[in-house]
């Protein structure tokens, strides 16, 4: 039986631990005033992500630990998506007018865009959970959307370590945070014996996160070509996107 000195230190690390994570890659950022190399898509799949876990609490009432991580991880990723757009790349498909997702999801010029969409969900998630929040199926459903995208966390870093063939940008000490809280992560929900959505889709995560590492094994963090670019090319860049 687990001392429960110990189970309530596990729940406060469980609560603040992942939101920390990012403090690093943050203050990073800031430092560099420049974004390059870190996916702004991790700030989405991270809201979108916890706003649902919130609603699924409503419906299942799991750990409090587990919901106040959510409620401090949305106010973090508030944060560094803020400083992510403040200093986004100088060649960027906002700066650029190139972005190829249906509606520019994600790749908003404005922050008031991205709050917008958040907000808006949250009204579609309150309908939704007034209105079939009793049944089971669909508490169950919600709780495998909201654990299933988080789980998809590092797949925009794992798809944009690929394409620029280096993890430049992308700090070390968030890789290791997210090594270290998954595998935490991982072990805390058998012991507390928390819903089967969280230990399936924990054990997804942690698989990416050990592909992340073998790729900063491979490609080490060399800045890649878009981060060198000087004033010119970026005039140039530009001329020919209003083109």
């Amino acid at each position: 039986m687990i001392p429960s000195w110990l189970s309530t230190l596990a729940s406060i690390a469980m609560a603040g631990g992942p939101p920390l994570v990012y403090a690093d890659q943050s203050w990073s950022i800031i430092q560099k005033k420049d974004a390059t190399g870190f996916s702004r898509d991790i700030c989405a799949v991270l809201l979108i992500a916890n706003i649902t876990r919130c609603f699924f609490w409503l419906g299942s009432q799991f750990e409090f630990a587990l919901l106040l991580q959510s409620l401090l991880m949305i106010l973090a990723q508030l944060a560094l998506l803020y400083i992510c757009i403040l200093y986004r790349p100088r060649i960027s498909p906002e700066s650029l007018g190139t972005s190829t997702r249906p509606l520019s999801f994600w790749q908003w010029p404005t922050y008031s865009q991205h709050i917008e969409f958040l907000a808006g969900y949250i009204v579609c998630l309150t309908i939704l959970i007034l209105i079939f929040g009793r049944m089971e199926l669909f508490v169950t459903i919600l709780g495998f959307v909201a654990l299933g995208l988080e789980s998809t966390l590092p797949i925009p870093q794992l798809i944009n370590n690929y394409k620029q063939k280096t993890l430049y940008g992308f700090r070390a000490s968030t890789l290791i945070g997210w090594v270290g809280g998954d595998s935490f992560k991982l072990v805390y929900f058998f012991i507390q014996g928390s819903p089967l959505q969280f230990k399936v889709c924990a054990i997804f995560q942690l698989s990416v996160d050990i592909a992340i590492v073998f790729q900063r094994l491979m490609y080490g963090n060399a800045p890649p070509p878009t981060a060198l670019v000087d004033d010119d090319d970026l005039e140039q860049a530009l001329a020919l996107a209003e083109e």
